[in-house]
């Protein structure tokens, strides 16, 4: 009898879901033919989110087929439309229906879009590699319009991480489209009192002083009201007229979430022991953007970030295929936490620990951001023995 370990996403707690539940397999000497792993999503890419702030996308969905191929992952090229769990079972876009024996839900987050006036219709993001392209497009674009100040300003609404990010890369963005001599024109509105809220203050003034140095406009307790084709609008600011306006103001779990029938967080998390078994719903695993799952004793909770999504997907992916062929789970642990946030030409600021001390910044935090970057998120390399190798719960994460 064959048995089936659903995945559904194939993003960073997808992918290491699948390769740890490739791993255990081995390890209790089954075989892809009597445990299934089969991932589900649209394509078998890896999107790294954590890079679509920056201009060169044509690296930014490295294929995984080459390595499901070589662990024996089997891929569903098709978006889960229902998830059944009486039945365990999932309604797939392509019409068809695949049972699970035990399921791991890594199908990531979404951008929250509240009901702001002119929102749906005007504002740009990076949240998808189809949104950054389409935003990359739309700057492409305005090249060829005459140059006036309000082609060459750019609103980020929201000063959290991505936010940040947008903003520090934008003025060189700009001024690769524009030319060098262009007077660009970037600003942040965050509605919080402070930049970078959930980054506390810990780097604050790094990453105050750096895009005041950018040149970088900063306001803060800043609420935006409404969008149109040609600027925005912003409690207490009034009107900015600007072509373009990013939004990055947070995110959410995917709706798929809200099938599972349990209990969830303010971001629709799924709310998972510590072998991230879903409370309350037999045989399915949450990681990654789904999970609320604690890092350590400590009182923390995992972070919508690749940095989390990785370890949380190793675990899940482990416990998954431990559950169903009897071998011992392994609870999910990830006490150290670090921070490295890109802040564009002026370098970076890396931080360690959950109070956010800061480590190194300007030149030297850059070096480590661009490795983090370009190597150490990407999909493991090798043969099938190096990347199960990759695969183990026990590898610490530093990205």
């Amino acid at each position: 009898m064959t048995h089936r370990i659903a995945i559904i996403g194939s993003g960073f707690a997808g992918m290491w879901a699948a390769l740890a539940a490739a791993r255990v397999r081995d390890m209790a000497g089954s075989t892809p033919e009597a445990c299934e792993i089969a991932v589900i999503s649209p394509s078998p890419l890896l999107v790294i989110r954590p890079r679509l702030y920056e201009t060169a996308l044509d690296e930014m969905s490295p294929e995984l087929q080459s390595i499901f191929d070589r662990v024996g992952v089997r891929h569903v090229a098709a978006r889960v439309e229902r998830i059944d769990t009486a039945r365990r079972t999932l309604a797939l876009s392509s019409s068809a229906t695949l049972s699970y024996d035990r399921l791991v839900l890594a199908s990531g987050s979404v951008l929250n879009m509240p009901a702001i006036p002119g929102l749906a219709e005007h504002a740009w993001n990076v949240d998808q590699i189809e949104d950054a392209r389409a935003l990359e497009a739309h700057l492409h674009a305005l090249a060829d319009e005459p140059e006036t100040a309000e082609r060459n300003t750019v609103v980020v609404a929201g000063g959290g991480f991505t936010g940040i990010e947008t903003a520090a890369e934008m003025a060189g963005r700009l001024r690769s489209h524009f030319g060098p001599a262009a007077e660009t024109r970037i600003v942040i509105v965050e509605r919080a009192g402070a930049i970078g809220p959930d980054l506390g203050p810990g780097p604050r003034p790094v990453i105050e002083l750096a895009l005041r140095e950018l040149g970088v406009e900063v306001h803060v307790g800043a609420e935006v009201t409404s969008l149109d084709a040609r600027g925005i609008t912003v409690a207490g600011l009034g009107r900015i007229d600007a072509r373009t306006v990013v939004w990055t103001c947070g995110a959410r779990a995917n709706p798929l979430a809200e099938q599972i029938p349990s209990t969830r967080d303010r971001y629709g998390r799924l709310h998972v022991t510590r072998d991230l078994r879903v409370e309350g719903a037999a045989a399915v695993y949450a990681t990654g953007d789904v999970a609320c799952a604690a890092t350590d004793d400590a009182g923390h909770h995992a972070m919508m970030s690749c940095q989390h999504a990785i370890a949380l997907g190793r675990a899940a992916g482990h416990n998954a295929a431990a559950d169903l062929l009897g071998l011992p789970l392994r609870p999910y642990s990830q006490p150290k936490y670090v921070t490295c946030l890109d802040l564009g030409a002026w370098g970076a600021v890396y931080t360690e620990g959950w109070e956010r001390d800061v480590k190194l910044q300007g030149a030297e935090a850059k070096q480590l951001k661009h490795m983090i970057n370009t190597s150490l998120i990407y999909p493991p390399r090798g043969d099938r023995a190096a990347i199960l190798a990759t695969a183990d719960p026990a590898i610490p994460v530093v990205a």
